[in-house]
């Protein structure tokens, strides 16, 4: 029997943390934060002895040194998971600030915590007590990790899913198991063809520099920037790229395994205009798309572009991914107006969402877990769990769809 227990994003996307007993061991997947306006944080973890960390997003990640911190537990992810969580528990700090959080931790803790991670890496087992874990692609990023636990039973747990491919990773493969532990971010969502997106995107690119505009892509640093300049690589356009995407992107090229083609990923870098200093954003401002970091609008260089070009009719704003309720990206898209350094302004550019999500979409989730061919799904980490357990339960499977702090048997 295996105790378990969410300590968040169960219900929700954001703060994900599945503690496990097994027996003596006591595990941890994931302990991450939603980084909200003030961020939201998990449960206080029981005593852990190790942590597997899916992927370097701050949603599984973010709240990681406390453990460290806490219970000197082993904590295990894929080589670039590891070399960019430094960057983004450092960024998290910078941010709160900035704004006047508290701060989670301190800078000499995020060191203590990067210095004691242990690198694992897809297919290789390893060895707990009586369980065999091994680590499988999730296709979301380059890194991101799927846990198989093996003992008795089999249990999968995911993190964040793609099943498609992208230009970056390739998409993830089912794997056996009897309990199936699976996100359902997109739950009760379906994504639009990619090929159709990609097209449409890079007519609107078209269309604004013809119009004698600049494209502004706000982007998230780990896995989009890298995603859409893959994308422009393959056009004409003079593109920028501005903050965190461009240091993610070295990291991501040092472990080229982890990329669907370390080779194009390259040459689309080296193909780009890159922004290392202040005089830089000048240069890009004259160029004709500008990748910058802050992909949900909430700071970062893209904020210093859109500052400069809100009441140029003839520029745009393409934004490559899901604005969550409540963040600038969101007034954004609702209502046309923007929060720049305090101030609420009106912006006059020509604004387009684009789906370039990391996330399978509803029947996409459905197809991967009859694959797997689970006796029992466990649902999480999304904020409408129950329309994609209605057509899993339809298909036969046996669903359940824990609380967090709330108690269960897997």
């Amino acid at each position: 029997m295996i105790n378990a227990k969410f300590l968040g994003g169960a219900e929700e996307v954001g703060s994900l943390g599945l503690y496990m007993q097994i027996g003596e061991l006591r595990l941890l997947f994931d302990y991450g934060l939603t980084p909200s306006k003030p961020p939201a944080y998990p449960m206080h973890a029981p005593p852990v002895d190790s942590l597997f960390i899916t992927h370097v997003h701050l949603d599984h990640s973010g709240m990681v040194p406390r453990i460290a911190m806490e219970y000197e537990a082993n904590i295990y992810a894929t080589p670039p998971t590891n070399s960019v969580l430094p960057l983004m528990l450092n960024d998290t700090i910078k941010v709160a600030n900035i704004e006047g959080f508290p701060i989670p931790y301190t800078k000499e803790e995020v060191e203590n915590t990067v210095d004691g991670l242990i690198d694992v890496d897809y297919g290789k087992t390893i060895e707990l007590g009586s369980l065999d874990i091994i680590p499988h692609s999730a296709g979301h990023i380059p890194g991101s990790a799927m846990y198989e636990i093996k003992d008795d039973r089999t249990i999968l747990f995911t993190g964040d899913i793609q099943t498609v491919n992208t230009h970056l990773v390739w998409g993830t493969k089912p794997v056996k198991t009897d309990v199936l532990i699976m996100e359902s971010t997109y739950a009760g969502r379906e994504h639009p063809p990619r090929d159709k997106v990609e097209k449409n995107f890079l007519a609107k690119i078209e269309e604004i520099v013809d119009n004698g505009g600049k494209a502004i892509v706000p982007a998230f640093a780990v896995g989009r920037t890298q995603e859409i300049m893959l994308i422009l690589a393959k056009t004409d356009f003079e593109v920028w790229v501005d903050g965190m995407g461009r240091f993610v992107t070295n990291l991501f090229l040092q472990n080229p395994q982890y990329l669907r083609s370390a080779k194009k990923l390259k040459k689309a870098r080296n193909k780009m205009h890159i922004v290392r200093r202040r005089s830089d954003r000048r240069k890009a401002l004259k160029g004709e798309v500008i990748v910058a970091t802050g992909g949900m609008l909430e700071g970062g260089p893209v904020l210093h572009y859109i500052n400069h070009l809100k009441n140029d009719p003839k520029s745009g704003i393409l934004l490559t991914g899901y604005q969550v309720e409540g963040t600038n990206g969101r007034l954004l898209m609702d209502e046309g107006i923007l929060e720049l350094y305090g101030v609420k302004e009106k912006i006059d550019m020509d604004i387009d969402f684009f789906d370039f999500s990391a996330h399978a979409g509803h029947s996409e989730l459905i197809e991967f877990a009859e694959k797997c061919s689970p006796e029992r799904i466990i649902l999480m980490h999304g904020d409408n769990r129950e329309a994609l357990a209605k057509d899993l339960r339809n298909r036969g499977f046996e669903v359940i769809m824990p609380k967090n702090g709330e108690d269960f048997v897997i």
